[in-house]
């Protein structure tokens, strides 16, 4: 395996595909890289970009300078593309297209990757089509996405499709430890209560205070008994979400405010005029957009570790045998287990994936969350 391939856990197949397209000297203009969240799908692409600037032979060393900037994000010739909106806008686009037109400079082609594509509307993506369709000379796209349905078909048919899957709790710990450093325990604990989750298996083991709110999460079926309970617990979880939301969003649109300021010639203290009032405007409403999908991703992270802890309760019921997501919270898990029947764990998690579905459809956030904590009521002794 090339190096600079090493940074990806449990893609073997992936990996040999793309290293036979390197040998091949003459890559497909578009590329569609697609797996679950943490699969490493923009891993993935950002190795392949990587190594075919590299100069090298064979391609990939992951030491030249070429390969460090790609891998560092600092290629003049490789734009990483992504947003913190819940939508990519049209505009986004056609920079990037206009990007796109420039001839390479130092790298041998000019690479667009682009992040989180299934965020494209079909206006937008119906943008980005004509340019997917005829690319400059030495132009590449690369798109990343959870699934090719995610994308629209008419985009999907003309790109090269690279499907990731979800590694295993061994290779995601075996990369942690070679990586990171982290002890055979903390990495296994880290890659199993993640799922396999390469980007939150590193948080988990490095955060202690990340480590600390997923506990509080996965335990949150065990404090609830009363629907005041359940309507606390609700509440507390969207506040949670806003305050991180408005945190990050406020430091973001702080300093993209006081920029503009600085490069009109203007102090805090001064008026802004009539003519550059717009400008202003588009930060604060980007700041908001931020701020929504901010607060949603920060709920459905919420949603996806409770969900491990109803998984674990189902595993024991249905005599598994296997060894849980949550195997620290064991005996506690077991207790529960025995309060309620199968069905009703399977009803508790349906519910979650619901939550998940209509807090996408932008549910207003508290509503849902309380309709779920009320599902989730313990009822200890029934069955």
């Amino acid at each position: 395996m090339r190096p600079v391939f090493d940074q990806l856990a449990g893609q073997h197949r992936v990996i040999q595909a793309l290293e036979r397209e390197l040998s091949h000297g003459n890559p497909t203009h578009a590329w569609l890289f697609t797996g679950p969240p943490g699969s490493g799908r923009t891993t993935a692409a950002r190795a392949f970009a990587a190594a075919l600037q590299c100069r090298e032979n064979p391609a990939g060393c992951g030491e030249c300078k070429p390969c460090l900037q790609v891998l560092s994000g600092a290629h003049p010739d490789v734009a990483f593309v992504s947003t913190n909106k819940v939508a990519y806008q049209i505009e986004d686009v056609r920079q990037l297209i206009t990007r796109a037109q420039e001839r390479a400079g130092s790298g041998q082609w000019r690479i667009i990757i682009i992040e989180d594509a299934d965020r494209m509307t079909e206006r937008t993506t119906n943008v980005l089509l004509k340019a997917i369709e005829e690319p400059p000379e030495r132009t590449l796209w690369f798109l990343c996405a959870p699934s090719p349905a995610d994308v629209l078909v008419t985009i999907r048919s003309r790109c090269r499709s690279v499907n990731l899957a979800i590694p295993a709790v061994s290779e995601v710990a075996e990369l942690l430890m070679r990586r990171d450093g982290l002890t055979e325990e903390q990495a296994h604990f880290a890659a199993r209560v993640s799922q396999s989750h390469i980007g939150v298996a590193r948080m988990l083991a490095r955060d202690e205070q990340a480590r600390t709110r997923r506990e509080k999460i996965v335990t949150l079926p065990l404090r609830l008994s009363t629907l005041p309970q359940a309507m606390a617990a609700a509440a507390e979880i969207v506040t949670l979400a806003n305050e991180h939301a408005e945190s990050t969003t406020g430091a973001t649109q702080a300093e993209r405010t006081s920029a503009l300021r600085h490069a009109n010639g203007l102090t805090e203290e001064e008026n802004i005029p009539a003519g550059l009032r717009g400008a202003f405007k588009a930060i604060e409403e980007d700041a908001k957009r931020f701020a929504r999908r901010a607060t949603f991703d920060s709920l459905d992270r919420t949603l996806i570790d409770l969900a491990t802890f109803f998984r674990d309760v189902l595993t024991i019921q249905l005599g598994a045998g296997s060894e849980l997501i949550n195997e620290h919270r064991r005996h506690e898990i077991e207790q529960y287990a025995q309060s309620q029947s199968s069905e009703k764990s399977l009803h508790q998690i349906d519910a979650i994936n619901s939550t998940r579905r209509r807090l996408a459809s932008n549910v207003t956030p508290l509503l849902a969350m309380e309709a779920l904590m009320s599902t989730l009521l313990q009822q200890p002794g029934r069955r």
